[in-house]
């Protein structure tokens, strides 16, 4: 398996595992898939890959601005998604290795993710990673009418800006 930057020609593919992601009720707030010029505009230009073998695409992983006032420049939220068939084999471990080093090189100093209590799995692995909790946003959005929670994980840079 290797892990590359993504290009806007595997968008059909991210697409498909994104909506995976979704029908799954607690990966994301998201209820539809976005066009890729909507995805693009969303997500930083740095830190975007895909995991991938044979040439199928595994999973992915993204990183997102967390606000546009530049004192945030150096905070991404962070997105990985994993194709229903690809889970359990360690594709969110390796995607989440290399974003946390690409996340580095581009000069961020925090990466974050909200994740749904019920998503034990990005829990487990941002754990893994060495995310810290740092919270939970009660009734923080609404999916299909259902109030939902929000976990907060956040980890520092060593490397970059927190000298």
């Amino acid at each position: 398996m290797v892990v590359r930057n993504m290009k806007p020609s595997d968008w059909e593919n991210v697409s498909k595992i994104y909506l995976e992601g979704i029908a799954t009720g607690f990966a994301t707030f998201e209820a539809k898939v976005p066009s890729y010029e909507q995805w693009d505009k969303a997500h930083t230009e740095h830190c975007r890959l895909v995991a991938e073998k044979d040439g199928e695409i595994m999973g992915w992983a993204a990183l997102s601005p967390v606000s546009s006032r530049c004192v945030y420049g150096g905070v991404g939220e962070v997105s990985v998604y994993i194709a229903d068939k690809s889970r359990g084999m360690g594709v969110g471990k390796l995607l989440m290795q290399h974003l946390i080093e690409e996340s580095e090189k581009a000069g961020f100093w925090t990466i974050q993710s909200g994740i749904f209590p019920e998503n034990t799995a990005s829990i487990k692995l941002h754990k893994k990673a060495g995310f810290r909790y740092i919270g939970k946003r009660e009734r923080v959005g609404k999916i299909h009418g259902v109030w939902k929670d929000n976990l907060l994980f956040e980890k520092r840079s060593n490397k970059v800006g927190m000298n």
